[in-house]
């Protein structure tokens, strides 16, 4: 079924400064993202000569609610929507259809201007900054060390790894994510994009395959359907229902917004139990950060810090230390 067009207002935004979408990878004329640290997201502008048109929003009929979610690995504003993502799919997971979609956020560094960022060292004194805002660990020193040409090839490779196994491939994303926010590693390389692809358990062989073939493709459909949508910016997270109706989480924004957009579309639907303490988170995820933790437990950020460190103390976890926080990872 087509869907009426998607209206609603992008303001502008910002996590990662970074370049604009193209339609290939190699494309050399790069439309330059705006950026504003207030709204918590990065905004492509509006391509010259294209409007927003009818795009197909598949649903599964078994569920009330489809979630388009567009994303990049380098997205610092979606590492900082993870806590808000991950309680949401524990609250409402059985009434939401969730797809993710990559949204091309930086295919280089050759044409490149915009919002006092131009180059990659740029970008290493703004994840720094943000990185409180969000009270997620996010360092930028891989843009001093080993800085990324372009997040095209982890985007890819993320499409090629929900082709073997969507769950793994969720997997695969956080990994990237890890790496390249709080391990200082380029996961535009292979090296680093083989290590994620093992910890999820994929296939590397056919990872690289399909990254090179199939996947390519799909990529390109992702930018496709974000240009159809409307969307300039990540992360977006489009709710829709059976009827068309749709509305949209713009952003790293409160947990609130997601519960009102599903109410918004879907009344009857109801919350499913949350897990209550650390030890049951610890059973649905490997790795936990101290604002996930206090957003999916309802507690403060302090308190869920602390329970972390106690459990860490007690041979549960081992932590990934920056100066802007940490990841702990069950052992």
């Amino acid at each position: 079924m087509l869907r009426q067009p998607f209206t609603a207002p992008l303001a502008l935004c910002a996590a990662l400064a970074a370049c604009g979408q193209t339609n290939s990878p190699m494309e050399k004329n790069h439309v330059p993202m705006q950026c504003d640290t207030l709204t918590g997201a990065c905004t492509v502008p509006s391509l010259s000569g294209h409007e927003p048109g009818q795009a197909p929003i598949i649903s599964d009929a078994s569920k009330p609610i489809t979630l388009i979610y567009f994303t990049d690995p380098i997205c610092s504003s979606c590492w900082g929507a993870e806590p808000q993502l991950r309680r949401l799919k524990l609250e409402y997971g059985s009434a939401i259809a969730i797809e993710t979609h990559m949204g091309g956020l930086l295919p280089s560094w050759e044409v490149y201007d915009s919002g006092g960022i131009s180059k990659p060292s740029d970008v290493a004194a703004h994840w720094d900054e943000v990185s409180p805002r969000y009270r997620m660990p996010i360092i930028g020193d891989v843009w001093l060390t080993d800085p990324l040409p372009s997040s095209y090839p982890p985007s890819i490779a993320c499409k090629a790894a929900a082709l073997q196994d969507p769950e793994a491939a969720t997997v695969f994303l956080r990994r990237l994510r890890e790496m390249v926010f709080v391990e200082k590693q380029n996961i535009a390389r292979w090296p680093a994009i083989t290590e994620a692809a093992l910890f999820a358990g994929l296939d590397t062989t056919r990872l690289r395959i399909d990254s090179e073939g199939a996947a390519q493709a799909l990529f390109q459909a992702d930018l496709t359907l974000a240009r159809s949508l409307g969307v300039r910016g990540f992360p977006s997270f489009i709710f829709s229902n059976a009827s068309g109706e749709r509305r949209l989480v713009y952003g790293a924004r409160p947990y609130a917004d997601f519960v009102a957009a599903i109410a918004a579309l879907a009344p009857e639907v109801k919350p499913g139990a949350l897990p209550t303490d650390l030890h049951d988170l610890l059973l649905v995820h490997e790795s936990w950060c101290a604002e996930e933790v206090a957003v999916v437990l309802g507690v403060p950020h302090a308190d869920a810090r602390e329970m972390l460190i106690a459990a860490e103390q007690e041979g549960l976890l081992t932590a990934v230390r920056s100066r802007n926080g940490s990841v702990w990872r069950r052992r």
